[in-house]
């Protein structure tokens, strides 16, 4: 006689599918000590919503015939999250997220505000999910186990930046030139580099960087900066000019 599923929470409210021979007419299905409700009863199929319990419990249908054998079915507590990292990501989905906490192995499902993914169990402390696409704001995340659901944990989707004006265009090759990088959301910003090589700077708002060149070599460079939304380049923006010489 197959039970599915065979766990649930511990605040009740499982759907659980018995299935055997002989079944028709049960009187009564009892978790533990405890009454189901049978929502629907053929001789080869009760369908019960499981009472609140703890633990593991022995499931038993009676009918007129008698008892049958006991099933076991395991009631799991809701999880408890602990916290998420990277806490922020860009609107177009696709970072890799970590959640800690506890009661997470039966994980099925990470709803990022309205939108949901399929979570990678790593263990009963951990699982990692790929967060879906979104639109640029903070959203709660909620954890499903078959346990219940738990939330209280955001996850902020940050906009694709843009990068409009380097100023001032060239400098020398020796590096130090004061550079002003102008577009959008750039407050995430956490590299920026010319020509590959990284450079020292500061967020000064949303649309504005501050950044100190490192030294280069003659020619037009690639002007590259990363947020938490993405990274954006402006092609051949800054060019390094050498010193004269005489």
């Amino acid at each position: 006689m197959p039970i599915s599923p065979n766990q649930g929470s511990t605040g009740g409210g499982t759907v659980v599918t018995i299935t055997g021979v002989n079944l028709a007419g049960a009187t009564a299905v009892r978790f533990g000590t405890r009454l189901a409700t049978i929502t629907s009863n053929t001789p080869t199929t009760i369908t019960v919503i499981s009472p609140s319990g703890n633990g593991a419990v022995s499931v038993t249908v009676t009918t007129a015939g008698g008892t049958s054998n006991p099933l076991p079915f395991y009631y799991i507590g809701a999880p408890f999250k602990q916290g998420l990292s990277p806490t922020t990501g860009p609107a177009a989905g696709g970072q890799t997220v970590t959640i800690n906490g506890t009661g997470l192995f039966t994980a099925t499902n990470v709803a990022f505000g309205a939108n949901n993914a399929t979570p990678t169990v790593v263990s009963d402390g951990q699982i990692s999910v790929v967060a879906p696409a979104g639109t640029p704001g903070s959203v709660g995340v909620s954890v499903t186990t078959a346990g219940g659901t738990n939330n209280g944990l955001t996850y902020t989707y940050v906009d694709t930046p843009t990068l409009t004006t380097v100023t001032p265009t060239q400098g020398s090759t020796s590096g130090g030139t004061s550079v002003t990088l102008i577009g959008t959301a750039l407050t995430t910003t956490s590299a920026v580099t010319f020509d590959g090589n990284p450079a020292s700077f500061a967020v000064i708002s949303d649309s504005v960087v501050s950044a100190i060149t490192p030294p280069g070599t003659p020619g037009a460079v690639n002007v590259v900066v990363t947020t938490d939304g993405a990274g954006v380049t402006a092609s051949s923006a800054f060019s390094y000019v050498a010193g004269p010489g005489i």
